[in-house]
């Protein structure tokens, strides 16, 4: 159970007109594409992309290519430190649906998927940077990752989250552009080929401190693997239609995001190091503002730093320190 705070759920559709909300991350995925005078076809064009990656993975009894669509919730996640009803937004995590239009039913996927978070902004974008800076030699903060790995854990044993999901998160992110990922002999009929790291990035420890592990697989009609990072057995606790709703949503937003990677014009061989530098990809047509991305990432961290870190400071600490 948890072990102490208290954690509200919220739940938003995303669909064609859907908007942020002011405690959305503006550097989020699913947000950055629902802004500007294209917001509303940014997202029509993002769901369908979604809907026939899901057909294409999903090719059993399924002759027309259009048997499955998929729907989504955006699950933000607000946090009360104190107890007295004041909240600060902690995580954002996409829940799918998937709607079988041959037998009208309504399927559970799987939650987590996408993953935002204010205090992991604070940590990349504000920590990690003043501890590194006038260095001429790269390190990581003592105790570095562990206050939203706790609290990540924390919430996912919360009444809150009991309540509301089946099946604990999993997380699709990219890889790491600066690593090397080896093909192994390991193949899965939905994830595809397995990968392995040359060794582990610092996206891969900042999730281990959320108790999570990660394995790396590029599905079939990719051209990158993809990082997963679970709880469990990522291969046996999810039907072959939950993992297929994962990866066409966050295929979708990787294609959008960083096309030089996973819409690139060659497929990743035996041996694989990822590069934003490539210039043989394919552009989607959707609109997003990378730069923009970066710039919010700061301001998002700083943000944190002001309404959470410091207001909050002595009682996280000392949470943080005794949590076990």
């Amino acid at each position: 159970m948890s072990k102490g705070f208290k954690y509200t759920v919220k739940r938003i559709s995303f669909d064609e007109n859907y908007e942020p909300s002011n405690n959305t991350r503006l550097t989020t995925n699913f947000a950055n594409l629902a802004r500007g005078e294209k917001r509303q076809e940014n997202l029509s064009k993002a769901i369908k992309m979604i809907d026939n990656n899901f057909n294409t993975l999903a090719t059993w009894d399924n002759p027309n290519n259009n048997r499955y669509s998929v729907e989504l919730e955006i699950i933000h996640v607000d946090i009360d430190v104190e107890g007295n009803g004041e909240h600060f937004p902690t995580i954002e995590i996409l829940k799918t649906y998937i709607v079988d239009h041959k037998t009208d039913q309504r399927i559970e996927g799987i939650v987590g998927n996408n993953f935002s978070s204010y205090v992991r902004d604070y940590d990349f974008s504000v920590l990690l940077l003043n501890h590194n800076k006038d260095k001429a030699q790269f390190s990581i903060p003592d105790n570095y990752g562990e206050l939203h790995g706790n609290m990540f854990k924390d919430f996912v044993s919360s009444e809150a989250y009991q309540q509301n999901f089946n099946k604990l998160p999993v997380i699709c992110l990219s890889v790491s552009d600066n690593k090397t990922y080896y093909r192994t002999a390991n193949k899965h009929p939905v994830l595809g080929t397995e990968y392995q790291p040359n060794e582990p990035s610092l996206t891969e420890q900042y999730f281990k401190k959320m108790g999570m592990e990660v394995r790396y697989f590029m599905p079939p009609n990719s051209v990158a693997p993809y990082a997963f990072y679970f709880y469990g057995d990522l291969l046996n606790d999810y039907t072959n239609l939950e993992l297929i709703s994962t990866l066409s949503t966050m295929e979708t937003f990787q294609k959008i995001y960083r096309p030089e990677i996973y819409n690139a014009n060659a497929f990743a061989g035996e041996i694989y190091k990822p590069s934003l530098q490539h210039d043989d990809f394919s552009l989607t047509q959707v609109n997003y503002d990378r730069e923009e991305r970066s710039r919010l990432a700061v301001e998002q961290g700083k943000w944190a730093e002001e309404h959470f870190i410091k207001p909050y400071g002595d009682i996280l600490k000392k949470w943080s320190a005794n949590y076990a």
